[in-house]
């Protein structure tokens, strides 16, 4: 599955790309992060819960920030383990570009799910994953420009 989007954020680029490293930042742009602590410079475990169609699941597994070239692109990984409901894992290529004061965001993400909740239809699955994507960056935003 793969998704894209752009998203013009009100903060100078250098405020971007801090706050894509920023734990407390990523906790709340992630939909449904209950947890998210830094392991490392580019690691973090988090906690996730997600209602995806009629299967309610939450998943435990890792973030890493990879391919880092400050503070222009990046690329999020991320995967996660959700007992009987399965797996998911995917990544971002974000990149970041000065406009003024203010930065533009795109983004190139794809996603991989496996075990009940892969059984839902892809239909479903491509939905949900590329609104939950979608979230993450506007959520991402919202959170820059209210701070």
């Amino acid at each position: 599955m793969d998704m894209s989007g752009e998203y013009r954020i009100a903060a100078p680029i250098q405020t971007v790309w801090d706050a894509i490293q920023d734990p407390e930042i990523l906790r709340g742009a992630i939909p449904g992060c209950e947890e998210l602590e830094k392991t490392s410079d580019t690691e973090m475990s988090a906690k996730v819960s997600l209602k995806i169609g009629p299967v309610k699941a939450k998943f435990a597994g890792e973030v890493t920030l990879k391919d880092m070239d400050a503070p222009n692109s990046l690329k999020i990984e991320g995967e996660g383990k959700g007992g009987i409901a399965g797996f998911a894992k995917g990544g971002a290529d974000v990149q970041l570009a000065e406009d003024g004061n203010e930065t533009i965001l795109t983004y190139q993400a794809e996603a991989q799910v496996g075990g009940k909740i892969a059984q839902l239809g892809s239909r479903l699955i491509q939905s949900t994953a590329a609104k939950l994507a979608d979230k993450f960056f506007a959520n991402l935003r919202d959170e820059l420009e209210d701070s």
